[in-house]
Parts: C-alpha cells; structure tokens; sequence
C-alpha cells in the first residue's frame, strides 16, 4: 500500500474485499473473457452481490451510503488487479449519480436499486461524431409530441450499451434553444424501443465492454422517461462528468500499480548473470519514477473524489487528476513492458493488451487537450480559445 494514501479501517476493509474478489477470478480470466468476446457476468453479479457496484449510491434506494471515495477505492483496486472495468464506471456511477441527483422519486425507485446490486445495467449516451467535449453541440433531438417526445440522431462510442436495459440519453430539445434554459433534455431510454438500433464499433482496446454506434429513428418515450425538468440536461450532465473523470483516474492508477507490481516481481526473480535485473539502476530508477508518478496522480483522484464528497467545487481537481493518472498510467506500464524485455509483449505476461485501455484514457472520457484548455481558462484565467 502507499505511504500517501491512508485509509480509514472501513476503507481499508472495502480495498481488501474488492481485492480479494479479484484474486478470486484472476486477470486470465478478464483476458480469456476479453479476447473471446465474452462477458464478465459472474465476477459483475459477485460485485453486485457484494455491495460495491453500488457503494456510493444512497442506502434508502440500495446502495451502501458512501461516497464517491469509496467507489473510487472498488474502480482502482479492480483495475490493481487486472481488471479495467469501463461499464462500472458507466452504469452505478455515471448513470447511478445523474439519477440520484436528479430523476424523480419514481425514477430512483425503480431504477437505483438494481443499478446498485448489478442486476440491471445502464448505458450513458452523450457523444457524437461531431459533439465530444463540446457538449452543448449535441445535435441528437427530442422533440415534444403530445404528453411524449420523439428521438431522432445518433451516439458515437456508447460502451457496453449492448449489456444494458436503458440508454440515458442527452438530446438537444428544440423548445428551449435561444431561451435562457439549456437546450439540453435528458432522457432514459429503453435499449429494445422501436427505432433504437445498435452498430459494433470496432477498436484495439482489449476488453469485455465493447463501443457501439447507436442510431434513434423517430424514438417515441412518454413523460415518465425525462430525467428531472426538460432543459435541465446541461447541469444534470454535470452530475456525471466530474465522477466519471475522477473514476476514470482509479482505472489509470489501478493499470499503473498493476504494470509496476509485476514489473518488480519480475525484476526481483529474473537473473542475467546471476543477478536480479532489477539490482541495476537502469531498471531500478525507470520503475522508481512510474511508481513517483502513479503514487501523486492518486494523490491527486483521492483529492478530487474528498471534494466532490463534501459538495465542494472539483472540476479543476477532477480534470488534473484525470490528466496526471492517464500519464503515470502510460510510463508506468511501457517501463513494466521494457522490463520484461520480449516477455513484455507476450500475452502470457498480461502486460501488452493493456496498453489500449491505459491509452484509451489519455482520451477519453475527456481528451488532455481539453483538460488543458480547461486549467488555462478555468484555472489560469487565461483567454478562451473557443
């Protein structure tokens, strides 16, 4: 454990349990499930079952009452242990935040305490071919049609949408462009409705939770399906990004812990002329700093998550944690790969395929570019270049 981070012995007891649970399945078993196109069912419903998909979520709806410290504790030793789980932090933190912030009693009822036991799942749905960061360009309509709506557009890299019941939707909501509320809407909307079609969207990364491409045509959802007030979409969305960066950090930091673990395991018990590589410095100093690295970007997520925690203002820790923990991720693991020497790009090693999920994360759920335009305007109180 680090000397940096120190946990109360509640949170010490939910690392430990987290980490036992891994163990419990080991990372062949996310590589083989991985690699073959298959789910991780079993090791989602024992997470479930657990408790800790849902930690963060309020007790009156299922959830273990927490914060969002806490579930930044399950996401990081997860990926600590090989096991990068991108739909954990969409479906219970991303989706399970945005509701208990902002859906109706009805909404919360029905949906919160099956996104905290794991048996229902929840897709998030705000990126476009030509909307990323710029989310307010979101060209994804609802339109009012009687006491309902009607979806027409599509979504662009919708991770493990095909597990999930529902989409929470942003959509651009027409009634409320050039007035004084956001023309954003936010919607949950049910995978099978009439008109939702799902497109796989091929990509390098290694993993059980694949992208899709998701077309609505002319989807009809009643009253019940908005989340909160339409034209709130824009500070309802907020309730989501800050957590999804700040657990975007725990995969980071798990994947770099993870590269220097076996790394060092590795130098300590491979010998060229009888001698542990890791004995010289060309090995030892390279893996000294990544360990550095990892160790400040935690730093920095465990910051962001106590601030978020206490209703205080964390995008700018939640952008600079994000940013410093897919770095550290990146050298943490290339120096674990160099280590290896050739082993390090055998899958036997567990090492390789984790390069695309680590870089994944220099992108998104926000690339580094943005992060810095952020600290510069935000921060920095620099001049907008957009």
């Amino acid at each position: 454990m680090s000397a940096f981070i120190t946990d109360t012995d509640e949170r010490a007891l939910l690392r430990e349990s987290v980490a036992k649970l891994a163990a419990k399945y080991g990372q062949e078993y996310f590589l083989e499930r991985s690699r073959s196109g298959a789910k991780v069912d079993e090791l989602w419903r024992d997470l479930g079952q657990a408790g800790l998909l849902g930690v963060h979520l309020p007790e009156e709806y299922g959830g273990g009452g927490a914060g969002l410290s806490e579930m930044l504790i399950v996401i990081e030793e997860l990926a600590a242990h090989g096991f990068p789980l991108l739909l954990a932090v969409v479906s219970p933190a991303i989706c399970g935040s945005i509701l208990a912030a902002h859906s109706s009693e009805q909404m919360k009822t029905e949906w919160l305490p099956g996104l905290a036991d794991g048996s229902r799942k929840m897709a998030f749905g705000l990126t476009e071919p030509d909307a990323g960061s710029n989310s307010h360009n979101v060209s994804t309509t609802a339109r009012r049609d009687g006491e309902g709506w009607v979806i027409s557009g599509g979504k662009y890299f919708i991770s493990a949408i095909d597990e999930c019941e529902a989409l929470l939707l942003i959509t651009r909501d027409p009634e409320f462009v050039g007035t004084s509320k956001s023309p954003l809407s936010m919607f949950v909307v049910p995978t099978d409705a009439p008109g939702l079609t799902l497109q796989p969207l091929p990509t390098a990364v290694v993993s059980p939770d694949h992208q899709f491409t998701v077309f609505l045509d002319e989807v009809r959802v009643g009253p019940e399906a908005v989340i909160g007030a339409a034209g709130n979409g824009l500070r309802q969305v907020f309730a989501g990004l800050n957590p999804e960066r700040i657990l975007a950090s725990g995969i980071s930091t798990g994947i770099g812990r993870y590269a220097i673990s076996k790394a060092v395991s590795y130098a300590q018990n491979r010998q060229v002329w009888s001698v542990p590589i890791g004995a010289h410095q060309g090995i030892s100093h390279p893996l000294a700093e990544a360990h550095i690295t990892v160790e400040l970007a935690r730093l920095a997520a465990y910051r962001a998550a106590e601030l978020f925690d206490a209703g205080q203002p964390a995008a700018e820790a939640a952008n600079i944690a994000k940013f410093a923990a897919a770095d550290a991720s990146l050298k943490a693991l290339d120096q674990a790969i160099q280590t290896h020497g050739g082993n390090g790009l055998s899958l036997e090693y567990g090492l390789a395929e984790l390069w695309f999920s680590a870089r994944l994360l220099k992108t998104a759920p926000v690339s580094r570019e943005m992060v810095l335009n952020f600290v510069a305007q935000t921060s920095l109180k620099l001049p907008a270049s957009y």
